[in-house]
C-alpha cells in the first residue's frame, strides 16, 4: 500500500512547502492535497506553481486532491458561510456552479501532477432517488471527461448522513451508468458510523482505489488519529490488505488535532508505525 498524508491537518493554514517537507520527514510516500481556496487556492497561479515545483523536487508522489467542499469565501469547513458544492444538488444552476468549481481545481493537474480526484457527491442530508441517480451519472459522466486528458482519475468517496453517497448507491451509480475507470474512496471514519467498516469493504471492495485513515467513537466524525476511537484496526487493515489490489492509505487528521511543531512528524511517524502493527497482528481476513 502507498502510505499517504493529506494536508487536512494544515487547513487552517495556507498551504506551503514547509508544509509539505513535514510531511516527507513523517515518512509519507504520498500526499493529498485538500482543495480549500483559504488553504490551497487552486485559482492562484502563484500558489499552486509553489507546489508544484515543490513536488517537481522531491520524489513524494502527488497523490490526490480532495475536491474543494464550498467555492469562494470558504474557510475551515465548521465556519464557512461560501455555497456549497453540490453536483447532485436538485437545482440545475447549483449543479453547473459546482461542476465548474471542480473543474477550477482540476485545473491545478497542469502543475501538480496528481493523479486521482476525491469526489463527494451530494452533502449531509440528501436523498436517494431515481432523480439522484440521474444527477449522480451525468456529473460525473461529465467530469471524468474533464479530468480524463489531465491523466486524472475520478474517486468517489462515502459520506455519513447521505443517502446519495452510501456504498451501495455509489457503486449503483458507477454499475448503471458504466463507469469502469471511475473508483471509489473508502473513508473508514465515515463507514465506521455508517454501515460498518466490514459491511462498506464488501460493498465496495473491487473499486476502492484509495482509503481516508481516521478514527472517531462511532457518533461523529471527528478525524481522530487511529487508536484513538473505537475503530478495530487489525481487522480493518487485514480486511485492506486482502483486497485484489491494495489500495493507497491516507491519513487525514482533523485540524484541530495539528500537534505542536516539532512533534507532528513523530506523531505521523508513530501512526504509520501503529498501522503496520495492525495489519501484521491481525486474525486472518475474513
Amino acid at each position: 500500500m502507498l502510505k499517504a498524508i493529506s494536508t487536512h491537518i494544515f487547513l487552517k493554514h495556507r498551504l506551503h512547502a514547509g508544509h509539505l517537507d513535514t510531511l516527507r520527514k513523517s515518512g509519507a510516500e504520498g500526499i493529498e492535497i485538500f482543495a480549500n481556496r483559504r488553504h490551497f487556492d487552486y485559482t492562484s497561479r502563484v500558489q499552486v506553481r509553489e507546489i508544484g515545483d515543490w513536488f517537481r523536487g522531491n520524489p513524494t508522489v502527488p497523490w490526490a486532491l480532495h475536491s474543494p467542499l464550498r467555492a469562494e469565501g470558504e474557510g475551515d469547513s465548521e465556519r464557512s458561510t461560501g455555497p456549497s458544492i453540490n453536483v447532485v444538488h436538485v437545482e440545475k444552476s447549483r449543479r453547473i456552479d459546482s461542476m465548474d468549481e471542480v473543474k477550477r481545481a482540476l485545473e491545478a493537474a497542469e502543475q501538480i501532477p496528481f493523479t486521482h480526484l476525491i469526489l463527494h457527491l451530494g452533502e449531509r442530508g440528501d436523498t436517494w432517488s431515481p432523480r439522484t441517480l440521474e444527477h449522480g451519472m451525468t456529473a460525473v459522466e461529465h467530469l471524468r471527461a474533464f479530468a480524463r486528458p489531465l491523466g486524472v482519475q475520478i474517486l468517489l468517496e462515502n459520506l455519513e448522513k447521505n443517502e446519495v453517497a452510501e456504498p451501495q448507491n455509489l457503486i449503483e451509480i458507477l454499475t448503471v451508468g458504466h463507469f469502469d475507470d471511475i473508483g471509489v474512496c473508502l473513508d473508514l471514519g465515515h463507514a465506521h458510523i455508517g454501515e460498518g467498516i466490514p459491511a462498506t469493504i464488501d460493498i465496495m471492495g473491487p473499486r476502492i482505489r484509495s482509503v481516508h485513515v481516521h478514527d472517531n467513537a462511532g457518533d461523529k466524525d471527528a478525524h481522530l488519529w487511529p487508536g484513538d476511537g473505537t475503530i478495530a484496526w487489525p481487522e480493518t487493515m487485514r480486511a485492506l490488505e486482502a483486497l485484489a489490489k491494495p489500495p493507497a492509505t491516507v491519513l487525514e487528521i482533523h485540524p484541530t488535532l495539528e500537534n505542536p511543531e516539532g512533534t507532528l512528524v513523530d506523531r505521523f511517524q508513530k501512526t504509520l508505525e501503529f498501522l503496520d502493527r495492525a495489519g501484521s497482528t491481525a486474525p486472518e481476513a475474513r
